[in-house]
C-alpha cells in the first residue's frame, strides 16, 4: 500500500559499515590511501608547486646596442662601424648586422644598359624596350633603346642607378672583423603581480664593468656582452661559412624564478639557435646577420 503523503520526509537513513579482517584487502587499501596522499604532496605541491600563484602577464622591456669597428679593402679602404653595419632599421626585438656586401664602384644615377641576367632586359632592337616601361626583376625605367651590352648579347637600356650591381658575391669575407663585435641585451622583466623586477645585467657602480666584460656561461653570466662569433659558435655554426652568405640566429632569454627563494636565484638562462641562412638584403647589397632575441618567463 502506499505510504501516507510526505512520509518520507520523516524518514531517518543511516550508513551501514561492513568491517572487512583481511590482511590482503587491508593493505591494498592502505596503499590507495598512501599513493593519493604521495600524488599530492610529492607531485602536485613539491613537483609542481601547486600552492604557488603564477603572474600570467609579466612586462619585459628589451635594449640592444651593437659596437665594433671593421675596415673593407673593396671600394677603396673604407672604415665601417656599428652605425653603418646595423641597418635595415631594427625590428621588434630584432637586429641586423651586416657581414659581406657587393661593391658598385661610383654607382649613379643615369642611363646604361641592364644586366643580361635579367631576362625582361633582354632584347633585339628597340621594340623590344618600350619607353617607360620598368624591367620586370631589372634595375630601372626601360628608355626605348636596345644596347650592346658586349659581343654576344643586347639588353635594354635603362634609367636607374648606373652602372648596374653585380650580383656576385666576393669569395672572400668582406668584414671578418665583424666577428669581433659585441651585443649588449639588456633585459628587465617585472611581475607586477608580486611586485618583483630583476634585469639580466649585473647591477654595479663601476662605469667600466660593461665595457671590459663578455658574457661567459660559467665565469662571467652575469655580463650581457655577447662576442657575434661566440653566438654564432653557440649556434652550432661557424663564423666564416654563416657570414659570407648571411643567416639568422635566435637568442633565447628564459626566465624560470621561483620567488619562494632569494631574489639573487633568479637569473637568465641564454640559448643560441640558427633561424635560416642565406639572408641578405637590397640597398646596398648586402649579406647580413639577423639576431632575434626572445624572452620566455616562467614566473
Amino acid at each position: 500500500m502506499p505510504g501516507p503523503p510526505c512520509g518520507s520526509l520523516l524518514d531517518y537513513k543511516t550508513a551501514k559499515f561492513s568491517l572487512t579482517r583481511n590482511r590482503r584487502v587491508g593493505l591494498l587499501h592502505r596503499l590507495l590511501q598512501l599513493s593519493a596522499l604521495g600524488y599530492l604532496l610529492g607531485w602536485v605541491l613539491l613537483m609542481r608547486k601547486g600552492y604557488q600563484e603564477r603572474d600570467a602577464a609579466p612586462r619585459v622591456a628589451m635594449v640592444t646596442k651593437v659596437k665594433g669597428a671593421a675596415a673593407a679593402e673593396a671600394a677603396g679602404r673604407r672604415l665601417w662601424d656599428a652605425a653603418d653595419l646595423t641597418w635595415p632599421p631594427q625590428g621588434e626585438n630584432v637586429l641586423f648586422l651586416v657581414t659581406n656586401f657587393i661593391a658598385t664602384i661610383q654607382q649613379a644615377q643615369g642611363t646604361c644598359p641592364e644586366s643580361p641576367s635579367v631576362l625582361d632586359g633582354m632584347c633585339t632592337e628597340d621594340a623590344d624596350c618600350p619607353m617607360g616601361n620598368p624591367v620586370v626583376h631589372g634595375n630601372g625605367i626601360k628608355t626605348g633603346k636596345c644596347l650592346m651590352f658586349n659581343a654576344t648579347c643586347s639588353t635594354c637600356e635603362i634609367y636607374g642607378w648606373c652602372p648596374v650591381e653585380n650580383g656576385t658575391l666576393p669569395r672572400k669575407l668582406l668584414l671578418a672583423e665583424t666577428e669581433n663585435f659585441t651585443l649588449f641585451i639588456k633585459n628587465t622583466v617585472h611581475f607586477t603581480k608580486f611586485n618583483f623586477s630583476k634585469c639580466n645585467a649585473l647591477q654595479t657602480t663601476d662605469p667600466s664593468y660593461f665595457k671590459t666584460c663578455t658574457y661567459d656561461p660559467i665565469f662571467n653570466p652575469s655580463c650581457p656582452v655577447f662576442r657575434v662569433r661566440d653566438m654564432v659558435e653557440a649556434a652550432g655554426e661557424n663564423f666564416g661559412d654563416l657570414a659570407l652568405l648571411g643567416g639568422s640566429i635566435r637568442v633565447l632569454i628564459e626566465w624560470n624564478c621561483d620567488l619562494d627563494h632569494a631574489a639573487a636565484q633568479c637569473q637568465p638562462q641564454y640559448s643560441f639557435s640558427l633561424q635560416d641562412t642565406r639572408y641578405n638584403f637590397r640597398g646596398q647589397p648586402c649579406a647580413a646577420m639577423g639576431v632575434k632575441v626572445i624572452s620566455l618567463i616562467y614566473p
